[in-house]
């Protein structure tokens, strides 16, 4: 009887979703090869060869090629050499949406700016993905109870699955006999549980991170570290020069010496700190980093968050992401990410193939029964 309530439950959640799942696992596929998509569709020029210029360089070029009311709040390094950097720019005092605001490409040798670099099509894509194309915190948690679904549909599956006493010793394999259909839905779904799973559970922590962290917390302590990091704020003194950004890196690096910068989160009030992301040497682009807060006034660090002390909890939350978007692991991860973002179409052609078969099957029994009633209904 429970397998058959879970089985109902597989079926309608997957015929009712299964067009918004498609969309996003499709969407995550393609958004899995962002890095290189971009390279090779990039709209700009790419970089000149050469001696890159200060950040605070880069940052004045983009906010020169930027709306007048707009601050730089963010530098993002290139992705690789010979690629661009990117300066986002918010208006400080609007009510931004998700995604709102500005964002310019500079290139760090030649500093050519290139505004509006935000309105191409993998931009677009990550906010069909992400938000629905809304923009909006709605549309983040929309997206992140479509990942409840997936959840819901990878456990219901494994349960379906779940082989009876004594059929471990077949239950990965393919039978002979086996074919059509249903072999390819129920292989596809094992095959693919343990990566769908991970992607899926990392889709709700981005969508309901305060959320997830307390039920990870009841297991593995972890702190609320994004709060923690907003949490923290600067002095002002009265007459001073704020610290420019590129002296706060370089107040950064005495906590990693040999750190190179990734990410600088611009101040954009007075009581906020410089935060600065720094890869050690050897780390890919998408590992953790360690996140260093700069104070401008007093040109001293205030706080460091490094990966190396982090508890297990806060280590499970930290990866997420790049566990999500198949960045910062192997290629054989990357692969599996991107084949797994393909999934819920396979299971969608094959569920409801499956699905508008068993009513034929079952029409075909009912005009059997009432051509050819039973002994019971006869009496």
């Amino acid at each position: 009887m429970t397998r058959r309530l879970i089985g109902r439950l597989h079926l309608w959640v997957g015929l009712a979703l299964c067009a918004p799942l498609v969309l996003i696992g499709f969407t995550g596929s393609i958004l899995v090869f962002e890095d290189e998509l971009r390279a090779a569709f990039a709209s700009s020029a790419p970089a000149q060869p050469g001696v890159a210029h200060p950040i605070g360089e880069i940052v004045a070029a983009a906010r020169a090629a930027a709306p007048a009311d707009f601050v730089p709040s963010a530098y993002v390094a290139p992705a690789a050499p010979g690629r661009l950097a990117t300066i986002r720019l918010s208006a400080p005092g609007r009510q931004a949406g998700i995604g709102e605001g500005a964002r310019v490409d500079v290139d760090p040798v030649s500093l050519a700016a290139y505004p509006n670099a935000s309105d191409d099509f993998l931009r677009r894509v990550f906010y069909l993905h992400s938000t629905v194309l809304t923009k909006s915190r709605d549309g983040r948690r929309l997206v992140g109870w479509l990942g409840i679904a997936m959840l819901v549909m990878a456990v219901s599956g494994l349960f379906n699955w779940w082989p009876q006493r004594g059929g471990w010793r077949h239950a990965f394999g393919v039978s002979r006999n086996a074919r059509g259909i249903r072999l390819l839905h129920g292989t596809a779904g094992i095959w693919g549980f343990a990566v769908l799973a991970v992607v899926s559970f990392g889709g709700v922590y981005l969508a309901f991170p305060e959320p997830v962290r307390g039920l990870v917390d009841i297991v593995l302590p972890a702190r609320d570290l994004r709060a923690a990091v907003a949490a923290v704020k600067v002095v002002p003194v009265a007459g001073a020069e704020p610290l420019g950004i590129d002296d706060a890196l370089s107040i950064a690096r005495g906590a990693v010496p040999d750190g190179r910068a990734t990410l600088a989160v611009l101040p954009i009030r007075p009581d906020q700190p410089y935060r600065i992301a720094l890869l050690r040497a050897g780390q890919e682009r998408h590992a953790s980093p360690v996140t260093v807060l700069v104070d401008p006034w007093t040109r001293r660090i205030v706080e460091t968050f490094d990966p190396r002390q982090f508890t297990a909890g806060e280590t499970l939350l930290a990866v997420q992401h790049a566990l999500h978007s198949g960045q910062g692991f192997s290629p054989i991860w990357k692969i599996a990410v991107f084949l797994c973002g393909l999934l819920p179409t396979l299971f969608a052609v094959t569920g409801i193939a499956m699905w508008l078969k068993r009513r034929r099957l079952s029409n075909a029994v009912i005009l059997v029964d009432h051509a050819y009633p039973t002994r019971r209904a006869r009496e």
